[in-house]
């Protein structure tokens, strides 16, 4: 039986399998390659991507995010306050970002564990979550504006590695 749960958990996922084709055999130095000087590098969009999935996903599920629970803001060491997930970030702020593919990768499948221990476990999608908004946010509202962000920053991550295959 499809549930709200198995749909949001199978969008997630098709993240979280696109994500490996996208990075391989990209180096440190291809990852921070900007097709303009304002413009988002592929290892950034795929960091900022988890960082919101992670942040969002912690928050619904009333647990600690992965970036600090399992150290990873420690192991990325970014010039970044370790609440940040990238939103809003100046173009030098982006620019100043630094990670490998496996540092991504091995954040993301951590994130991604997260999200499905915390999408299965979610039964009342009306659930605020977020009462700084009006109308306050729910579960159900939350969770569909990750998907959407996710989806969108993998596409853009996508977008950049053609353009980089074609240099």
């Amino acid at each position: 039986m499809t549930t709200p749960s198995s749909l949001l958990v199978d969008a997630v996922g098709r993240v979280h399998e696109d994500l490996p084709g996208l990075l391989d055999g990209l180096d440190d130095e291809t990852l921070r390659w900007r097709p303009d000087p304002a413009a988002n590098p592929i290892g950034w969009l795929v960091w900022h991507l988890t960082r919101v999935q992670d942040d969002h996903l912690a928050q619904v599920g009333g647990v600690e995010q992965v970036w600090t629970s399992q150290g990873f803001a420690d192991r990325f060491a970014l010039p970044y306050d370790v609440g940040d997930i990238g939103y809003g970030q100046s173009s030098d702020q982006v620019g100043a970002f630094r990670a490998s593919a496996t540092d991504l990768l091995a954040y993301h499948a951590a994130t991604h564990e997260l999200s499905v221990r915390v999408l299965e476990q979610e039964q009342d999608l009306d659930r605020v979550v977020d009462d700084r908004w009006d109308p306050p946010v729910t579960a159900a509202v939350r969770l569909v504006s990750v998907v959407n962000d996710i989806t969108q920053h993998l596409g853009q991550a996508a977008y950049v590695r053609g353009l980089l295959d074609r240099r």
